[in-house]
C-alpha cells in the first residue's frame, strides 16, 4: 500500500474527533498529496464530484495483535459486538473509510493539487492510501438496514458558551467548535460532573463540564 496524501485537520489528538464523517459538516480540511503524486492530472474531472470517499489509516492504533469482539461507544462501551460489525480503528488491518464533501481543488505552486473538504473525521496527519469519487447511484442505499446502529439514539447536548470564551477562538472555527462539544466528545461510560474534559481543536484547548444534558465551556487556553 502506498500512501498518496496527508490530511491537515484541526485536530491533533483523536480525543474530540467526530464519531463518523460528515456528523460535524462545518469542519473543514485540506488533503495534501505526497510530492510523487502532485500531478494536477491525477485529480482531472474530480472537481465534477461534490463528495469524496478518503481510504485512509488508523495511524494511532496500529498494533501487533487484535481482537474477534470489540466494545463499541455508541452501546456504552459495556456490550461486545464482532470486529467486523462495527467501524472500531482496532481491526487485523487499521484502516479507515470516510465519505466527505469536495469544496473546491485548488492548483498550489508548491504543493500541487490541493483537496479542500468538508465534514472529515480524520487527525491531522492521518495517513490517505486513496481517493474515489462518490457516486449517489450505488452508493446510496435509503432503505439500508444498519444493524445494532439502526436501534442506539443518537443525541445532542445543549452548548453553553459564554460569548468572551467563544471570542477566542478564531470566527471561521465557531460553529465547528459548537458542532464537536453538541456531539458529546465524552467517552460514553463517563459522566461524572464534576470532571472536567478537553478538547484540543483548532489551535485550542476548549475545557467544559457536562451536567443533566448541558455543556458548560469554562476555559479556552490556547495550545
Amino acid at each position: 500500500m502506498k500512501l498518496i496524501a496527508r490530511i491537515q485537520s484541526d485536530f491533533k489528538e483523536k480525543f474530540g474527533i467526530p464519531r463518523q464523517a460528515g456528523i460535524v459538516p462545518e469542519l473543514t480540511a485540506r488533503i495534501i498529496f505526497e510530492p510523487e503524486y502532485r500531478n494536477p492530472h491525477a485529480v482531472m474531472g474530480l472537481e465534477g464530484y461534490s463528495h469524496i470517499w478518503l481510504i485512509w489509516q488508523f495511524s494511532e492504533a496500529i498494533r501487533d495483535t487484535w481482537s474477534p469482539t470489540v466494545l463499541p461507544p455508541r452501546l456504552g462501551g459495556k456490550t461486545h459486538m464482532g470486529v467486523f460489525a462495527t467501524r472500531s480503528p482496532f481491526r487485523p488491518n487499521p484502516i479507515g473509510l470516510s465519505c466527505v464533501r469536495l469544496e473546491k481543488i485548488v492548483q498550489d505552486p508548491r504543493l500541487g493539487p490541493v483537496l479542500h473538504v468538508n465534514g472529515a473525521d480524520l487527525m491531522d496527519g492521518t495517513p490517505i492510501y486513496d481517493i474515489k469519487p462518490y457516486l449517489k447511484y450505488v452508493d446510496s442505499h435509503p432503505d439500508a438496514v444498519c444493524g445494532f446502529a439502526d436501534h442506539v439514539q443518537d443525541y445532542e447536548l445543549e452548548v453553553a458558551f459564554p460569548p468572551e470564551l467563544l471570542e477566542i477562538i478564531p470566527p471561521e472555527k465557531r460553529k465547528a467548535a459548537f458542532g464537536i462539544l453538541r456531539q458529546d466528545p465524552r467517552p460514553p461510560y463517563q459522566n461524572d460532573p464534576e470532571r472536567r474534559y478537553g478538547v484540543a481543536f483548532a489551535g485550542y484547548d476548549i475545557r467544559f463540564h457536562v451536567k443533566d444534558g448541558i455543556l458548560a465551556v469554562c476555559e479556552v487556553v490556547k495550545l
